[in-house]
């Protein structure tokens, strides 16, 4: 069985993965039949970097002005993107810890098109994404990826509310 857990800086993205760690592979998936090996992986996907101004990568420096950042300056920004995904997805393969096979991925872009696109490309048999909680005027304003993934996703998606402790920290 093929799961992808999608993984960002949040402790319901966090909790989703733990649920998932304690719940579905320890036991229900690793119960099955076929002896066939079960693959986990984890997908973080972080924004493209912003561009700015009339250029294709022009930011406004003043009024009227615009300038343009040095390779150097981009490529700063891009491995700075990266470490930071990296660290994420290291700390949760450690919450794996030797419990089932996992592997991760970073993509770029928006991170509801991207773990759809991601979940129909490697043919998965489960998406799971964890839930912020959050109400229907935040959702309709900032877009939620749960609510996304569940009605475009062409696999299973399953979402895990945060237990109400937990909720709206």
């Amino acid at each position: 069985m093929r799961v992808i857990v999608g993984i960002d800086e949040s402790d319901e993205s966090l909790y989703a993965l733990q649920w998932t760690v304690n719940n579905l592979f320890n036991g229900l998936i690793n119960s099955a039949a076929g002896g066939e090996r079960n693959l986990l992986t984890l997908v973080h996907v972080h924004q493209p970097s912003k561009h700015y101004g009339v250029g294709p990568s022009a930011f406004p420096a003043g009024p009227g002005v615009s300038a343009y950042p040095s390779t150097a300056l981009v490529d700063s920004v891009r491995k700075s993107q990266e470490q930071i995904s990296a660290r994420i997805l290291s700390r949760a393969l450690e919450m794996c810890d030797n419990k089932m096979k996992a592997e991760t991925l970073i993509l770029e872009g928006n991170p509801k098109d991207k773990l759809c696109e991601i979940s129909e490309e490697m043919k998965v048999d489960l998406l799971i994404v964890g839930n912020r909680g959050l109400g229907r005027i935040q959702r309709a304003f900032l877009g939620s990826v749960s609510d996304y993934c569940a009605h475009y996703a062409k696999c299973p998606v399953l979402i895990v509310k945060p237990p109400k402790e937990m909720a709206g920290q």
